[in-house]
């Protein structure tokens, strides 16, 4: 039932408007997110389907594309399309045939391989929907958390707050179970089974599709090497050192992760005033339960008062963040700021040509000095607007003129 509260607020927002125009709508994502789940709860009986997972339909399209398209007329769905790439330049000249929207809807894993021949085959034929696991707002059907995120206090105001027994328990327990649909879906299975199973999977059928990986355990072993530093800046010879491979392995690696959906590298902001800031990107996991199991963390209470419950909550907040963005189709741009004093503000959202400063606290008072670094943007000379301390505040309330306090359960 959960996945149906993503069908409308992806759909209604961009996915129907893009099925309008679009004769190629193509949905990634990272595997179990849910993809293949989306587009059948979305399709009308007139609409074919067939999976590239089976071995036999597999054969055909890719020995012979233009037969797999006559057997399988549209509207079509292809499912794991990453399969066949052959079947790219046929789905062109079928749709430039045509002159019709909604002709063909595609999933896939492997982004990178995917957009290489979106951008040979279909570019501005082809809209893309990237889905991540559930956001806060289909868990706990909220409307007004569907809308975009906003400093505003007067938009603030109007997003409701789901009460919580205790908050740190929902939040950090939100971390540690993670967002993919199985397991939330499902709250007795063990997420440690999950989430061994999910590896091997994602290894056998993602990496190596991929990439050659001539030892399996030392590619786990620079997972969970990736993880212990969520939230950090990459540094790309610390992280070879450890794993004992080569920086140019972890440059390769690091794109699997990338290109698979496994982490999101958070760009550094910087302009031509900006000598003293740091330019290298900060890194975290898209689902942070994953990120859990591969650092060991097993329990809430033990995360919460552990050595990385700052990464995580931070990490958190900045994915359920680039899920609003994303599930509400905004161009918005997402960086985060460091001077090389280590003056830092945890992440800025561009949209507009306005930046909203947004700082993520553990505490539940937030004070004027937890926006001290805000003034850098000034120094900038950047377009600010309003900001917020996402915190465990129980109510939203003012810092200054520009800038609130903000309860964590109103993202």
């Amino acid at each position: 039932m959960l996945r149906f509260f993503l069908v409308y607020f992806v759909c209604e927002n961009v996915f129907l408007d893009a099925n309008r125009f679009f004769p190629v709508i193509m949905v990634t994502g990272a595997r179990q997110v849910g993809k293949t789940t989306f587009l059948e709860a979305m399709k009308s009986n007139e609409r074919n389907y067939v999976t590239l997972d089976d071995p036999l339909e597999r054969v055909i399209a890719q020995s012979d594309p233009a037969l797999f398209l006559q057997k399988h007329p549209a509207p079509l769905i292809i499912d794991e399309v990453q399969y066949a790439p052959q079947l790219f330049p046929y789905l062109k000249m079928k749709v430039d045939e045509d002159k019709q929207s909604s002709q063909y809807w595609l999933t896939g894993s492997q982004k990178f391989h995917l957009m290489k021949n979106v951008t040979e085959s279909l570019a501005g034929r082809v809209a893309i929907i990237e889905l991540m696991g559930f956001s806060q707002a289909e868990l706990l059907n909220s409307d007004s958390k569907r809308q975009l995120f906003s400093a505003n206090p007067d938009e603030l105001s109007s997003r409701e707050i789901t009460p919580a027994t205790n908050q740190l328990e929902y939040i950090y327990n939100s971390i540690i179970r993670g967002s993919m649909p199985e397991l939330v879906l499902n709250p007795q299975m063990s997420k440690d089974i999950f989430y061994s199973s999910y590896l091997q999977s994602y290894i056998q059928r993602d990496v190596k599709a991929l990439t050659q990986i001539g030892n399996e355990s030392q590619f786990i072993r620079f997972m969970k090497t990736i993880a212990a530093r969520t939230g950090q800046i990459i540094n790309k010879s610390d992280i070879a050192k450890d794993v004992g491979i080569t920086s140019k392995t972890v440059d390769k690696w690091l794109s699997i992760l990338i290109t698979s959906g496994m982490i999101f590298l958070l760009e550094p902001y910087y302009n031509n005033l900006s000598k003293r800031l740091i330019k290298a990107p900060k890194l975290y996991m898209l689902d942070t339960g994953l990120c859990c199991y591969l650092t060991g963390w097993s329990d809430w209470k033990t995360l919460e008062s552990g050595a990385q419950n700052g990464a995580l909550l931070e990490n958190w907040v900045i994915i359920e963040l680039l899920k609003n963005y994303k599930y509400n189709g905004s161009s918005a741009q997402f960086y985060y700021l460091r001077t090389r004093d280590k003056s830092e503000i945890d992440l800025l959202i561009l949209q507009n040509g306005q930046v909203m400063s947004i700082e993520i606290k553990k505490a539940a008072n937030p004070s004027k000095k937890d926006i001290r670094n805000f003034y850098i943007l000034q120094n900038l000379k950047v377009n600010t607007g309003f900001g917020a301390v996402i915190c465990f505040s129980e109510k939203t309330y003012p810092i200054n003129a520009l800038n609130s306090a903000v309860p964590i359960l109103r993202l």
